[in-house]
């Protein structure tokens, strides 16, 4: 048996408008959601490397727990956290915290358009 060397492989958020949703996150992250109506729902797929071992997510229509109550989804942007605080500002999200410094970098809490709770990374 092999290690994993990621015990987090995939995610899925919940939202109740999937295309209120993808402007969202197109707009923090910076990068296109490739949007996919193969399978039973349809989805909206997040940034992913295609690296083995590299974990990611997707959109799907579904019921968000209340507002800010539900797990919370870590992302990482390629730009400075200010910055990232005006995207979610222009995306119609919520900053919840100030920046929060941790030994693996530093961080804020934001509430996405469909009230899913978000962590928002520096990498």
């Amino acid at each position: 048996m092999t290690q994993a060397s990621n015990r987090l492989v995939w995610t899925e958020i919940p939202v109740t408008d999937l295309d209120r949703a993808m402007a969202f996150y197109e707009k923090v992250l910076g990068e296109p959601l490739k949007r996919d109506d193969t399978g039973p729902n349809p989805m909206a797929m997040l940034p992913y490397s295609g690296e083995l071992g590299a974990a990611s997510g997707h959109l799907y229509p579904g019921k968000p727990a209340p507002k800010g109550e539900g797990t919370t989804v870590h992302l990482a942007v390629p730009f400075e956290l200010d910055d990232a605080m005006a995207r979610i500002g222009e995306a119609g999200g919520e900053i919840v915290s100030d920046v929060i410094t941790i030994p693996a970098g530093s961080f804020f809490y934001a509430i996405d358009t469909e009230g899913n709770s978000l962590g928002i990374f520096k990498i």
